[in-house]
């Protein structure tokens, strides 16, 4: 197979040390609806009734054989046929009205259960992200909760019932007759054996389906999302290839779960008519002896037939009860992840900043013994121009990601106006920073509410104000609905510069105290980065600004440069001090101005 992107093999699920039993998995999953227990008992209170009224049907069918049978009494004859209709009538209302509330239950705690799943997302650490594919979470979040809401949709109310059924049946056979009762019981271990059987073999099954579902999703969505980048170099022959192989292990996982599954009906039937046989031998072998009527026979060989309908249920939803496990598990795993960034108990609002910005002997990696950043010190003085510049790896998006707090330092200490990042709430913080990445994100939303979206009490004239000074207004009023012009996912419908013009208007609405710029002109014609030039330069006035760049010319500018190489600052200064001393600065900026410089003297 041909490599693609960045496609990772399958893997294996792993059994963490400590990793909650299925037994657990199911209680837990179960709380989701036993919390509405008010609903939760209704439900029982009427499958108790009508699981009552059904069971009494074959015990009238057995009076109305032996009225048969003996001394014919018309009259009790049609009044136990009467009973028979009503039972059977009230026992179909009941239980038409138990799925209905059953029903309602379930997406309660559905809708629980995914609302939880993504409140406890959002608050989490980009660590998290870092480490978990986009494919896999929507899996979890889509795909992994569908699978739970089969089995509590389809087959809790069944099973439920069922389980009422079977202990009741189990109850009214020993009143009856406890011979009897014994006979239809005898195959009973033998079934527990074999669903026991069934389950071992099931769990690992359907756990190893979803793990593949789950990875089948990624690829698509990440395929899809990089369905420009497939274009361009031509890869749909190996991007259908790898789909057909991750669809190919998913195939097979999903045969080796279903074949398991299916091996539970044929199973159950044969075991039901061999208890159907035996109650048939041992019934006719009393009656002959005297020691028991046709009626309660014929009863007894109703209430194993329809002991079978539980075994069968049992057998039927045991599919659907693993897969809604594994599921659970997956989903469980999200829901107990810690975020990695969490505030001090005793933190502390963070003032308006003013913008004194110092790095103090700051060491960090993403992974343990792995130092992106090592000893770095500098300080930025309020209303200053930092920019950033170095080779690729070298640190730069690393460093500002720390003075958001995206990350944790591993040592020394970042400090805003006296205060360090770490003795102040988060929120606080971040909202008084501004940030315009390279690559531009906006929501599938108006234009307006992409603006406001930094501060949702803003104005529509606070917005307006902010696209005019982002150089934005005049090609916003261009679009069809002007400001309520509802932009395409990810704003594909307009350029990349006036997806950039819209994210700094939108960071204009926020008016940060302190702002982060991440190569926001690198990916724009020279006339669109004039007019994205001009408006950062329009929102950096007056603030602390630190500027990531590749061109040297946007940062030239700047009251300090620092020069990023592995990790460490190597140099600082102002340009015209860093080109005086011929250093990395010196031979970075020339290397890039080189070509111009030379076709200006040729001109000359």
């Amino acid at each position: 197979m041909k490599p693609f992107l960045h496609r990772k093999e399958p893997s294996k699920t792993q059994i963490p040390e400590g990793e909650p039993t299925k037994r657990q998995t199911f209680s837990r999953l179960s709380r989701y609806m036993t919390r509405y227990a008010g609903q939760l008992l209704l439900v029982l209170v009427l499958l108790l009734f009508g699981t009552i009224l059904n069971l009494a049907v074959p015990y009238l069918l057995g009076i109305g054989i032996n009225n048969l049978s003996g001394p014919r009494d018309a009259d009790a004859l049609q009044r136990t046929v009467l009973s028979m209709v009503i039972a059977a009538l009230f026992s179909w209302i009941l239980m038409l009205w138990q799925g209905q509330v059953l029903a309602k239950l379930v997406m309660k705690g559905l809708y629980d259960l995914r609302r939880d799943i993504f409140n406890h997302m959002m608050p989490l650490s980009l660590s998290f992200f870092d480490r978990r594919p986009i494919g896999e979470l929507i899996s979890s979040i889509t795909n992994d909760t569908e699978v739970i809401a089969l089995f509590f949709r389809s087959n809790l109310g069944e099973l439920l019932s069922q389980g009422l059924r079977f202990i009741f049946i189990i109850i009214v056979m020993f009143w009856l007759d406890w011979r009897l009762a014994i006979a239809a019981l005898v195959i009973t271990p033998l079934f527990a054996a074999f669903m026991s059987f069934l389950g071992g073999a099931s769990g690992p099954a359907f756990e190893d389906l979803q793990q593949q579902v789950g990875e089948l999703t990624g690829l698509m969505e990440e395929t899809i999302s990089g369905q420009r980048v497939v274009i361009a170099y031509d890869r749909q022959d190996e991007a259908i290839e790898n789909f057909k192989e991750m669809s190919v292990a998913a195939m097979e996982a999903g045969k080796k779960a279903l074949f398991i599954s299916l091996l539970s009906r044929p199973g159950t039937l044969v075991l039901t008519n061999l208890d159907i046989a035996l109650v048939a031998l041992v019934g006719g072998s009393l009656t002959l002896r005297g020691l028991t009527d046709i009626g309660t026979v014929a009863t007894f060989l109703q209430y194993t037939r329809q002991l079978a309908i539980p075994l069968s249920s049992f057998a039927g939803a045991v599919d659907n009860l693993f897969a809604a496990i594994a599921s659970g598990e997956r989903v469980f795993r999200i829901l107990d992840e810690k975020p990695a960034i969490v505030d001090k108990p005793d933190a502390i609002p963070m003032p308006p900043i003013q913008g004194h910005v110092e790095f103090r002997n700051v060491d960090f990696s993403y992974v343990p013994g792995r130092k992106i950043l090592k000893n770095n010190t500098f300080e930025a003085l309020p209303g200053q121009k930092i920019g950033l510049c170095g080779p690729t790896g070298a640190g730069k998006s690393t460093m500002i990601n720390l003075i958001t707090r995206y990350y944790d330092v591993d040592s020394g200490d970042i400090l805003i106006d006296g205060l360090s990042i770490y003795d102040v709430r988060q929120e606080d913080l971040r909202q008084q920073i501004g940030i315009v990445l390279q690559e531009p994100f906006l929501f599938s939303d108006t234009v307006l509410n992409n603006l406001r979206y930094a501060r949702l009490e803003a104005t529509e004239a606070d917005c307006i104000e902010a696209a005019k000074r982002a150089n934005a207004h005049d090609f916003i009023l261009r679009l069809p609905e002007g400001y309520d012009t509802v932009l395409a996912e990810r704003g594909s419908n307009l350029s990349q510069g006036q997806q950039q013009l819209l994210t700094i208007a939108r960071m204009m609405v926020q008016n940060p105290r302190l702002v982060i710029l991440d190569e926001a002109t690198s990916n724009v014609d020279t006339q669109t980065e004039q007019k994205i030039q001009q408006a950062l330069n329009r929102l950096m006035e007056g603030r602390t600004s630190f500027v990531i760049a590749h061109r040297l010319s946007t940062i030239r500018d700047s009251d300090m440069i620092l020069v990023l190489k592995a990790g460490e600052i190597i140099e600082r200064g102002t340009h015209n001090e860093m080109m005086a001393n011929q250093s990395f600065y010196y031979n970075l900026f020339m290397s890039q101005f080189k070509g111009k410089l030379e076709g200006v003297a040729q001109v000359a």
